[in-house]
């Protein structure tokens, strides 16, 4: 083969893809224009849901902001009476802290004086009853004895005695 006919091929085979290529192309000017007329008539509708979305958004960020500010407000009416309650209760714990102080002061008081009273009532009158239940005692064993006036008999000493043996 000559370079004459192989020149020819190779321009041939070229010839053909660029007509291939044109065809592809006015195939991708076709779809391309097609596209663009489908969307020529999806944007009023995409401008009108950009639009609601716009607004959407718009009274969410301003509900967002009140709720926020509410939420604020709450926390801080929140904050404010736990403050309180917690003033009140350390009041109440210091209140009860003082009475128990004093009830304590009062117990201890009264048990001291309930234990003055308990030894005054021991060494004033059960002493002096005890030692006249003592003297009495005594008069009463003399009064049996000087009584009695004679003394055992043996028979009767020694039964005595049997008994503890």
């Amino acid at each position: 083969m000559d370079q004459t006919t192989l020149l020819t091929i190779f321009v041939s085979v070229s010839a053909v893809a660029l007509l291939i290529q044109a065809g592809l192309l006015f195939g991708i000017y076709k779809s391309s224009r097609s596209l663009s007329d489908n969307l020529q008539r999806l944007m009023p509708k995409l401008d009108s849901l950009i639009e609601t979305s716009r607004t959407t958004v718009e009274e969410s960020r301003r509900q967002i902001t009140e709720i926020s500010t509410k939420t604020t407000d709450i926390l801080d009416v929140a904050r404010r009476q736990m403050a309180r309650l917690d003033e009140l209760l350390e009041d109440a714990t210091t209140r009860a802290r003082v009475q128990f102080d004093r009830a304590e002061m009062v117990l201890d008081d009264t048990m001291g004086r309930v234990q003055d009273t308990v030894a005054m009532v021991h060494n004033g009158v059960l002493k002096p009853l005890k030692e006249v239940q003592g003297v009495a005692s005594g008069l009463r064993a003399a009064f049996f004895f000087l009584l009695r006036g004679r003394r055992p008999n043996p028979s009767s000493a020694t039964v005595d005695e049997e008994m503890f043996i």
